[in-house]
C-alpha cells in the first residue's frame, strides 16, 4: 500500500480525543485505528506486537545484522485534536498546486488563500492532501503513524539495508497532554526514540516549553443590582481584574520563538461564581517558576482584596526536553545527518507547544522531535504536502541505517 492511501485510510477514521473524559483511551473510537495499524504489522511479519487495553500498540522489526547496535524507536499518537471534528474526514488531494486559493467547500465559501496562509507558497508545484473543510485533516498525528509503518514495510522488503533492532509505538490521548501517561518505557526497551509529530518539512526539534496549567474559581456575592452599593462583588468582573494582572503583551497573539505565554483558554461564569482556566509556558525553567509566582501573586492580591474569594488550582504538565537530551547530543547528530543525505536541510528550533517525547524524555527515554509533514494542524484549513510525507518516511528508514552504519 502507497503512504498517500495509507495515511487517507488512516486519517478517515475518527479519534478524536476528549479531555473531559478520565477513562484511557479518553474514547474508545480511538481503537478502531489502533485495531488497523496492528493488523498491518502482523501482516508484514513484524514481532512482539502488542495492543493493550489502554491503546497503547507497540512492535519489533527484528535487527537483521549481527553489528552491535543499539535498538532505536519510533512514536506516534493516533488521537487527533478535540479543537475540531474528526468525524466523517473526508480528505482530497491538489495535484500540481498553483499558488493560488483552494476552494476546500464551494457550498460554504471555505476558502484556504495563500494570504492568510503564505506557507502554502513553499509548496507550489506539489501535490497536496487537504480537507473539505468540515473537519480536521488529522495529519497531526496519522502522518507520523503512516510513515512509521510505511518505514517499517520498507525496511521488511528490503533487507539488504542494514538494522539494527527497531521498535516502534502508538499512544493514545497525546493531544489532551495524556499520551505519555501510561506508555512502558521498559517494555519499549530502546536506547532513544524520535516522535514523528513535527510539521514543516525538515523540522528537528529537542527544546519545548516547561508547561503548567491554571484553574481558578472566583466567588462572587450577588444582591438586588438597586441596592447593590458596597455588599455586590461580581465575579466576572473580578475575573477581568485577574487578566488585567498579567502582561498583555505575553499572550501566545504576540509571542514567538523562545518567548513564554499566558494563555487564558476558558472564561465562564455569572455574578455569582466565574471560573478561569489558563495554560502557562516558557522554554526557560526559571522564567517558568516566575510566571507561576506572577500567577499565584495575582490570585493572592485579589483574595486580599475581595477576602479569600478565589482558588487556585496550579499543576505542572511537562517540562522542557532539552536537559534530557543535549547529554546524549548524538541522538540529534542521526536524525540531522539523515535529512541532509536526503536533500532536506534540517531546521533545528524549539517546539512551541509540547509532545509525548518530553514527558518520555523524563520517564528516561530521550526522544526528540522530527517532522511529519502537515501545516495548520487542528482545524479545518490543515494540509499535508505529499513530498513531504513521502521524506519523513524516508527519514525513517535514513536514521535506522545510518546508526546500523556506524
Amino acid at each position: 500500500m502507497d503512504i498517500v492511501d495509507r495515511f487517507i485510510k488512516y486519517a478517515r477514521i475518527d479519534t478524536q480525543s476528549d479531555e473531559s473524559s478520565t477513562q484511557t483511551p479518553s474514547t474508545q473510537k480511538q481503537f478502531n485505528l489502533a485495531k488497523e495499524v496492528e493488523k498491518e504489522l502482523l501482516e508484514m511479519g513484524l514481532t512482539d506486537v502488542s495492543l493493550d487495553n489502554n491503546c497503547y500498540l507497540m512492535a519489533t522489526l527484528p535487527a537483521n545484522t549481527r553489528k552491535d547496535v543499539p535498538v532505536i524507536g519510533f512514536i506516534a499518537h493516533f488521537d487527533t485534536s478535540p479543537d475540531m471534528s474528526g468525524e466523517n474526514v473526508n480528505p482530497r488531494i491538489v495535484k500540481n498546486y498553483d499558488g493560488k486559493d483552494i476552494v476546500l467547500n464551494e457550498s460554504k465559501n471555505i476558502v484556504m488563500s495563500p494570504s492568510d496562509f503564505p506557507e502554502l507558497l513553499n509548496h507550489i508545484g506539489e501535490d497536496l492532501i487537504v480537507t473539505d473543510g468540515n473537519t480536521l485533516l488529522g495529519a497531526d498525528d496519522k502522518a507520523g503513524v503512516a510513515e512509521i509503518v510505511s518505514a517499517m514495510k520498507y525496511l521488511v522488503d528490503h533487507p539488504e539495508i542494514e538494522h539494527g533492532k527497531i521498535r516502534i509505538g502508538f499512544t493514545p490521548d497525546e493531544e489532551i497532554g495524556r499520551g505519555a501517561d501510561k506508555f512502558d518505557v521498559a517494555k519499549f526497551g530502546a536506547a532513544w526514540a524520535y516522535t514523528m509529530d513535527g510539521s514543516e518539512l525538515g523540522e528537528l526539534e529537542y527544546e519545548n516549553f516547561n508547561a503548567a496549567s491554571a484553574k481558578i474559581k472566583i466567588e462572587g456575592r450577588n444582591v438586588h443590582p438597586g441596592y447593590a452599593k458596597d455588599k455586590m462583588i461580581n465575579a466576572l468582573h473580578v475575573a477581568n481584574e485577574l487578566i488585567a494582572l498579567l502582561p498583555v503583551n505575553e499572550r501566545p497573539e504576540s509571542t514567538e520563538g523562545y518567548e513564554g505565554f499566558y494563555h487564558l483558554i476558558s472564561q465562564n461564569g455569572t455574578v455569582e461564581e466565574a471560573n478561569l482556566s489558563f495554560i502557562i509556558r516558557d522554554h526557560d525553567r526559571a522564567k517558568f517558576e516566575e510566571r507561576k509566582m506572577i500567577m499565584e501573586n495575582s490570585v493572592a492580591a485579589l483574595n486580599q482584596k475581595y477576602g479569600n474569594r478565589l482558588s487556585l488550582e496550579l499543576k505542572d504538565q511537562y517540562y522542557n526536553m532539552r536537559e534530557k537530551v543535549e547529554p546524549v547530543m548524538h541522538v540529534i547528530d542521526y536524525a540531522s545527518r539523515a535529512m541532509e543525505e536526503l536533500g532536506v536541510k534540517p531546521h533545528v528550533r524549539p517546539i512551541r507547544g509540547g509532545t509525548d517525547g518530553a514527558r518520555l524524555s523524563f520517564m528516561g527515554l530521550p526522544c526528540p522531535n522530527i517532522f511529519a509533514g502537515g501545516l495548520n494542524f487542528h482545524g479545518r484549513y490543515e494540509f499535508l504536502p505529499i513530498p513531504s510525507l513521502r521524506k519523513a518516511s524516508q527519514v525513517i528508514v535514513k536514521i535506522a541505517e545510518l546508526v546500523a552504519r556506524d
